[in-house]
Protein backbone atom coordinates (compact mmCIF):
# COMPACT_ATOMS: atom_id res chain seq x y z
CA UNK A 1 0.00 0.00 0.00
CA UNK A 2 1.50 3.33 -1.00
CA UNK A 3 1.21 6.45 1.16
CA UNK A 4 -1.63 8.85 0.50
CA UNK A 5 -0.57 11.98 -1.36
CA UNK A 6 -1.09 15.27 0.48
CA UNK A 7 -4.58 16.62 0.09
CA UNK A 8 -4.90 19.98 -1.62
CA UNK A 9 -5.79 22.56 1.00
CA UNK A 10 -9.27 23.72 0.14
CA UNK A 11 -11.75 25.48 2.35
CA UNK A 12 -15.35 26.55 1.84
CA UNK A 13 -15.55 30.18 0.76
CA UNK A 14 -18.60 30.84 2.89
CA UNK A 15 -19.91 31.39 5.44
CA UNK A 16 -16.92 32.98 7.16
CA UNK A 17 -16.17 31.54 10.57
CA UNK A 18 -16.06 34.93 12.18
CA UNK A 19 -15.54 38.53 11.27
CA UNK A 20 -15.00 39.60 14.88
CA UNK A 21 -11.88 38.81 16.92
CA UNK A 22 -12.20 36.22 19.64
CA UNK A 23 -12.06 38.00 22.96
CA UNK A 24 -9.53 35.55 24.43
CA UNK A 25 -7.09 36.52 21.70
CA UNK A 26 -7.31 40.25 22.33
CA UNK A 27 -4.27 41.55 24.27
CA UNK A 28 -5.21 42.76 27.74
CA UNK A 29 -3.90 46.30 27.11
CA UNK A 30 -5.91 46.58 23.91
CA UNK A 31 -9.02 45.28 25.62
CA UNK A 32 -8.58 47.72 28.52
CA UNK A 33 -8.28 50.55 25.99
CA UNK A 34 -11.46 49.46 24.24
CA UNK A 35 -13.28 49.40 27.56
CA UNK A 36 -11.87 52.78 28.64
CA UNK A 37 -13.18 54.36 25.43
CA UNK A 38 -16.63 53.32 26.63
CA UNK A 39 -16.19 54.56 30.16
CA UNK A 40 -15.67 51.09 31.62
CA UNK A 41 -13.15 50.31 34.40
CA UNK A 42 -10.14 48.00 33.80
CA UNK A 43 -11.68 45.39 36.11
CA UNK A 44 -14.04 44.43 33.29
CA UNK A 45 -11.17 42.60 31.56
CA UNK A 46 -10.90 40.23 34.50
CA UNK A 47 -14.66 39.80 34.68
CA UNK A 48 -14.96 38.79 31.04
CA UNK A 49 -12.02 36.40 31.23
CA UNK A 50 -13.30 34.86 34.45
CA UNK A 51 -16.70 34.26 32.87
CA UNK A 52 -15.09 32.44 29.94
CA UNK A 53 -12.34 30.59 31.78
CA UNK A 54 -13.97 29.76 35.11
CA UNK A 55 -17.72 30.09 34.66
CA UNK A 56 -18.18 28.37 31.26
CA UNK A 57 -19.96 31.32 29.68
CA UNK A 58 -20.43 30.75 25.96
CA UNK A 59 -22.09 34.07 25.12
CA UNK A 60 -21.71 37.64 26.29
CA UNK A 61 -25.38 37.67 27.24
CA UNK A 62 -24.63 34.96 29.84
CA UNK A 63 -22.17 37.31 31.62
CA UNK A 64 -24.80 38.70 33.94
CA UNK A 65 -22.29 40.47 36.19
CA UNK A 66 -21.71 42.94 33.33
CA UNK A 67 -24.05 45.82 32.48
CA UNK A 68 -26.57 44.84 29.83
CA UNK A 69 -25.53 47.67 27.49
CA UNK A 70 -21.88 46.59 27.73
CA UNK A 71 -22.81 43.01 26.92
CA UNK A 72 -24.48 44.23 23.73
CA UNK A 73 -21.42 46.31 22.79
CA UNK A 74 -19.10 43.37 23.44
CA UNK A 75 -21.22 41.12 21.24
CA UNK A 76 -21.04 43.67 18.45
CA UNK A 77 -17.26 44.04 18.61
CA UNK A 78 -15.97 40.61 19.64
CA UNK A 79 -16.77 36.92 19.44
CA UNK A 80 -16.70 34.68 22.49
CA UNK A 81 -14.83 32.15 20.35
CA UNK A 82 -12.92 32.88 17.15
CA UNK A 83 -13.27 29.20 16.21
CA UNK A 84 -16.22 27.12 15.08
CA UNK A 85 -16.77 23.45 15.89
CA UNK A 86 -16.75 21.83 12.46
CA UNK A 87 -17.00 18.25 13.73
CA UNK A 88 -17.48 16.74 17.20
CA UNK A 89 -16.91 13.04 17.73
CA UNK A 90 -17.43 11.17 20.99
CA UNK A 91 -16.19 7.65 21.72
CA UNK A 92 -17.76 5.12 24.07
CA UNK A 93 -14.87 5.58 26.51
CA UNK A 94 -15.68 9.28 26.98
CA UNK A 95 -13.03 10.60 24.61
CA UNK A 96 -14.09 13.66 22.62
CA UNK A 97 -12.41 14.91 19.47
CA UNK A 98 -13.11 18.30 17.93
CA UNK A 99 -12.24 19.61 14.50
CA UNK A 100 -12.18 23.38 14.89
CA UNK A 101 -12.34 25.77 11.96
CA UNK A 102 -10.30 28.89 12.53
CA UNK A 103 -11.19 32.41 11.46
CA UNK A 104 -9.09 31.98 8.29
CA UNK A 105 -10.93 28.71 7.49
CA UNK A 106 -8.01 26.47 8.47
CA UNK A 107 -8.74 23.32 10.44
CA UNK A 108 -7.14 22.04 13.63
CA UNK A 109 -7.92 19.25 16.09
CA UNK A 110 -8.05 18.89 19.85
CA UNK A 111 -9.01 15.98 22.10
CA UNK A 112 -10.48 15.49 25.59
CA UNK A 113 -9.39 12.24 27.23
CA UNK A 114 -11.27 11.18 30.36
CA UNK A 115 -9.87 8.33 32.39
CA UNK A 116 -9.87 7.39 36.08
CA UNK A 117 -10.88 10.81 37.37
CA UNK A 118 -8.56 12.70 35.03
CA UNK A 119 -9.68 15.05 32.29
CA UNK A 120 -6.79 15.67 29.93
CA UNK A 121 -6.84 18.18 27.09
CA UNK A 122 -4.62 17.38 24.11
CA UNK A 123 -4.16 20.56 22.08
CA UNK A 124 -2.58 21.65 18.81
CA UNK A 125 -0.05 24.45 18.37
CA UNK A 126 0.14 24.74 14.58
CA UNK A 127 -2.02 24.26 11.51
CA UNK A 128 -0.37 21.15 10.14
CA UNK A 129 3.21 20.25 11.01
CA UNK A 130 6.57 20.74 9.37
CA UNK A 131 8.43 17.86 11.00
CA UNK A 132 7.37 15.26 8.43
CA UNK A 133 7.16 12.18 10.69
CA UNK A 134 6.27 9.45 8.21
CA UNK A 135 3.51 7.84 10.27
CA UNK A 136 1.62 11.03 11.16
CA UNK A 137 -1.38 12.43 9.30
CA UNK A 138 -0.80 15.94 10.72
CA UNK A 139 2.17 16.68 8.52
CA UNK A 140 0.94 15.34 5.20
CA UNK A 141 0.41 18.91 3.95
CA UNK A 142 3.29 20.43 5.90
CA UNK A 143 2.89 23.38 8.24
CA UNK A 144 0.62 26.30 7.30
CA UNK A 145 1.06 28.63 10.26
CA UNK A 146 1.47 28.90 14.00
CA UNK A 147 -1.60 29.16 16.20
CA UNK A 148 -2.01 32.28 18.29
CA UNK A 149 -2.06 32.06 22.08
CA UNK A 150 -5.79 32.79 21.96
CA UNK A 151 -6.43 29.90 19.56
CA UNK A 152 -4.56 27.54 21.87
CA UNK A 153 -6.52 28.76 24.91
CA UNK A 154 -9.80 28.38 23.02
CA UNK A 155 -9.09 24.68 22.52
CA UNK A 156 -8.65 24.30 26.29
CA UNK A 157 -11.86 26.16 27.04
CA UNK A 158 -13.91 24.24 24.49
CA UNK A 159 -12.63 20.91 25.83
CA UNK A 160 -13.15 21.94 29.46
CA UNK A 161 -16.76 22.79 28.61
CA UNK A 162 -17.25 19.16 27.56
CA UNK A 163 -16.29 17.83 31.01
CA UNK A 164 -19.58 16.80 32.65
CA UNK A 165 -21.15 18.95 35.33
CA UNK A 166 -18.84 21.48 36.88
CA UNK A 167 -15.79 19.31 36.24
CA UNK A 168 -12.48 20.86 35.30
CA UNK A 169 -9.47 19.94 33.22
CA UNK A 170 -6.81 18.25 35.32
CA UNK A 171 -4.00 17.94 32.76
CA UNK A 172 -2.78 19.38 29.47
CA UNK A 173 -0.71 17.48 26.93
CA UNK A 174 0.62 19.56 24.07
CA UNK A 175 0.70 16.66 21.63
CA UNK A 176 -1.79 17.65 18.96
CA UNK A 177 -1.05 19.00 15.52
CA UNK A 178 2.25 20.79 15.09
CA UNK A 179 5.64 20.99 16.78
CA UNK A 180 5.05 22.84 20.08
CA UNK A 181 8.59 24.15 20.44
CA UNK A 182 8.40 25.71 16.97
CA UNK A 183 5.64 27.93 18.39
CA UNK A 184 7.09 28.26 21.89
CA UNK A 185 6.32 31.93 22.58
CA UNK A 186 2.60 31.63 21.82
CA UNK A 187 2.41 28.33 23.68
CA UNK A 188 4.00 29.83 26.79
CA UNK A 189 1.57 32.76 26.69
CA UNK A 190 -1.35 30.31 26.46
CA UNK A 191 -0.03 28.25 29.38
CA UNK A 192 0.15 31.39 31.55
CA UNK A 193 -3.59 31.84 30.96
CA UNK A 194 -4.23 28.13 31.57
CA UNK A 195 -2.35 28.27 34.86
CA UNK A 196 -4.19 31.28 36.27
CA UNK A 197 -5.85 30.15 39.54
CA UNK A 198 -8.81 32.41 38.68
CA UNK A 199 -9.24 30.67 35.36
CA UNK A 200 -8.49 27.08 34.37
CA UNK A 201 -6.04 26.66 37.26
CA UNK A 202 -3.85 23.99 35.67
CA UNK A 203 -0.43 24.03 37.32
CA UNK A 204 2.82 23.55 35.42
CA UNK A 205 3.37 20.08 36.88
CA UNK A 206 0.18 18.97 35.12
CA UNK A 207 1.35 20.16 31.69
CA UNK A 208 3.33 17.96 29.30
CA UNK A 209 5.03 19.55 26.30
CA UNK A 210 5.95 17.13 23.53
CA UNK A 211 8.66 17.77 20.97
CA UNK A 212 10.22 15.90 18.09
CA UNK A 213 13.52 17.16 19.48
CA UNK A 214 14.66 20.75 18.84
CA UNK A 215 17.77 20.99 21.03
CA UNK A 216 18.04 24.79 21.19
CA UNK A 217 14.36 25.17 22.09
CA UNK A 218 14.58 22.39 24.71
CA UNK A 219 17.46 24.29 26.34
CA UNK A 220 15.48 27.52 26.24
CA UNK A 221 12.53 25.80 27.88
CA UNK A 222 14.88 24.44 30.55
CA UNK A 223 16.25 27.90 31.31
CA UNK A 224 12.76 29.19 32.11
CA UNK A 225 12.80 27.07 35.24
CA UNK A 226 9.16 26.06 34.87
CA UNK A 227 7.96 22.69 36.09
CA UNK A 228 6.46 21.59 32.80
CA UNK A 229 7.00 17.96 31.90
CA UNK A 230 9.01 17.29 28.73
CA UNK A 231 8.21 14.43 26.36
CA UNK A 232 10.66 13.79 23.53
CA UNK A 233 9.30 11.93 20.51
CA UNK A 234 12.23 9.60 19.87
CA UNK A 235 10.67 6.75 17.85
CA UNK A 236 14.00 5.02 17.11
CA UNK A 237 17.19 4.09 18.98
CA UNK A 238 19.71 5.00 16.26
CA UNK A 239 20.17 7.88 13.83
CA UNK A 240 19.73 6.01 10.52
CA UNK A 241 16.38 4.55 11.57
CA UNK A 242 15.24 7.76 13.23
CA UNK A 243 16.04 9.82 10.15
CA UNK A 244 13.96 7.38 8.13
CA UNK A 245 11.01 7.89 10.50
CA UNK A 246 11.63 11.54 11.48
CA UNK A 247 13.30 13.28 8.52
CA UNK A 248 14.31 16.37 10.52
CA UNK A 249 16.63 14.14 12.55
CA UNK A 250 19.29 14.62 9.88
CA UNK A 251 19.66 18.21 11.13
CA UNK A 252 19.91 17.32 14.82
CA UNK A 253 20.79 13.71 15.59
CA UNK A 254 19.97 11.72 18.69
CA UNK A 255 23.09 12.73 20.73
CA UNK A 256 22.24 16.46 20.55
CA UNK A 257 18.64 15.78 21.50
CA UNK A 258 19.65 13.64 24.49
CA UNK A 259 22.18 16.26 25.63
CA UNK A 260 19.45 18.93 25.56
CA UNK A 261 17.04 16.65 27.42
CA UNK A 262 19.73 15.96 30.05
CA UNK A 263 20.12 19.73 30.45
CA UNK A 264 16.36 20.03 30.95
CA UNK A 265 16.51 17.44 33.72
CA UNK A 266 19.47 19.15 35.39
CA UNK A 267 17.71 22.52 35.37
CA UNK A 268 14.22 21.42 36.38
CA UNK A 269 14.64 18.10 38.16
CA UNK A 270 11.80 16.79 36.02
CA UNK A 271 12.20 13.30 34.58
CA UNK A 272 12.06 13.27 30.78
CA UNK A 273 9.68 10.93 28.97
CA UNK A 274 10.72 9.44 25.65
CA UNK A 275 7.76 8.77 23.38
CA UNK A 276 8.19 5.84 21.02
CA UNK A 277 5.52 5.15 18.40
CA UNK A 278 5.82 1.43 17.72
CA UNK A 279 5.51 0.57 14.04
CA UNK A 280 5.10 -3.11 13.30
CA UNK A 281 8.15 -4.58 11.57
CA UNK A 282 9.99 -1.26 11.43
CA UNK A 283 11.16 -0.22 14.92
CA UNK A 284 9.76 -2.99 17.13
CA UNK A 285 12.54 -5.60 17.01
CA UNK A 286 14.33 -6.84 20.14
CA UNK A 287 17.59 -5.33 18.87
CA UNK A 288 15.84 -1.95 18.79
CA UNK A 289 14.75 -2.40 22.39
CA UNK A 290 18.30 -3.30 23.42
CA UNK A 291 19.69 -0.26 21.61
CA UNK A 292 17.10 1.96 23.25
CA UNK A 293 17.94 0.58 26.69
CA UNK A 294 21.65 1.25 26.08
CA UNK A 295 20.86 4.77 24.91
CA UNK A 296 18.95 5.61 28.09
CA UNK A 297 21.19 3.77 30.55
CA UNK A 298 22.06 6.00 33.51
CA UNK A 299 19.47 8.64 32.61
CA UNK A 300 16.43 9.63 34.67
CA UNK A 301 14.09 8.70 31.87
CA UNK A 302 10.83 6.93 31.19
CA UNK A 303 9.70 5.36 27.91
CA UNK A 304 6.12 5.66 26.73
CA UNK A 305 5.43 3.04 24.06
CA UNK A 306 2.61 4.02 21.70
CA UNK A 307 1.30 1.27 19.41
CA UNK A 308 0.59 3.04 16.15
CA UNK A 309 -2.98 4.15 15.41
CA UNK A 310 -3.72 3.20 11.83
CA UNK A 311 -4.13 5.98 9.27
CA UNK A 312 -5.86 4.94 6.05
CA UNK A 313 -3.42 4.82 3.18
CA UNK A 314 -0.18 4.93 5.16
CA UNK A 315 1.99 1.82 4.73
CA UNK A 316 2.46 0.97 8.41
CA UNK A 317 0.80 -1.41 10.81
CA UNK A 318 0.35 -1.86 14.51
CA UNK A 319 2.90 -4.14 16.14
CA UNK A 320 1.85 -7.68 16.96
CA UNK A 321 1.03 -8.17 20.63
CA UNK A 322 3.86 -10.66 21.08
CA UNK A 323 6.40 -8.26 19.54
CA UNK A 324 5.18 -5.42 21.72
CA UNK A 325 5.40 -7.60 24.82
CA UNK A 326 8.95 -8.72 23.99
CA UNK A 327 9.98 -5.12 23.34
CA UNK A 328 8.52 -4.01 26.67
CA UNK A 329 10.06 -6.90 28.60
CA UNK A 330 13.49 -6.22 27.11
CA UNK A 331 13.39 -2.63 28.32
CA UNK A 332 12.20 -3.59 31.79
CA UNK A 333 14.87 -6.24 32.20
CA UNK A 334 17.42 -3.55 31.37
CA UNK A 335 16.05 -1.34 34.15
CA UNK A 336 14.23 1.15 31.93
CA UNK A 337 10.87 2.42 33.16
CA UNK A 338 8.30 1.80 30.47
CA UNK A 339 4.57 2.07 29.96
CA UNK A 340 2.39 1.08 27.01
CA UNK A 341 -0.13 3.78 26.25
CA UNK A 342 -3.76 2.70 26.25
CA UNK A 343 -5.77 3.15 23.10
CA UNK A 344 -8.37 5.86 23.62
CA UNK A 345 -11.03 6.96 21.19
CA UNK A 346 -9.91 4.55 18.49
CA UNK A 347 -13.31 4.63 16.77
CA UNK A 348 -13.26 8.43 16.34
CA UNK A 349 -10.25 9.07 14.10
CA UNK A 350 -8.02 9.21 17.16
CA UNK A 351 -4.65 9.46 15.44
CA UNK A 352 -3.46 13.05 15.22
CA UNK A 353 -4.52 14.71 11.99
CA UNK A 354 -7.02 12.05 10.95
CA UNK A 355 -10.21 13.99 11.68
CA UNK A 356 -8.91 17.16 10.03
CA UNK A 357 -7.97 15.13 6.94
CA UNK A 358 -11.33 13.38 6.90
CA UNK A 359 -13.27 16.65 7.07
CA UNK A 360 -11.17 18.17 4.28
CA UNK A 361 -11.60 15.04 2.14
CA UNK A 362 -15.37 15.14 2.60
CA UNK A 363 -15.43 18.78 1.54
CA UNK A 364 -13.38 18.05 -1.57
CA UNK A 365 -15.60 15.08 -2.44
CA UNK A 366 -18.73 17.22 -2.11
CA UNK A 367 -17.17 19.93 -4.27
CA UNK A 368 -16.60 17.59 -7.22
CA UNK A 369 -19.82 15.62 -6.85
CA UNK A 370 -22.28 16.45 -9.69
Amino acid sequence: MSPLPPLPIAYPPSPPVNTRPGVLGVPADEFRGWLADRGQPPMRVGQVRRQLLANRAESFDAMTDLPKALRAELAGAFAVFSTRVERHQEAADGTHKLALRLADDRLIECVLIQDEGRATACVSTQVGCGMGCVFCASGLNGVVRNLTAGEIVEQLVRLRNLVPGSGRLTHIVVMGMGEPLANLDNLLDALVVAGDPKGLGIGARHVTISTVGLPAKIRRLAELGKQYHLAVSLHAPNDPLRTRIVPTNDKTGIPAILDAADHFFEKTGRQVTYEYVVLGGLNDRIEHARQLAALLAGRQAHVNLIPWNEVDGLPYRRPHDDDLRRFTDTLRRAGVGVKVRKRKGSEIDAACGQLRRKVEQEFLTNEVRP
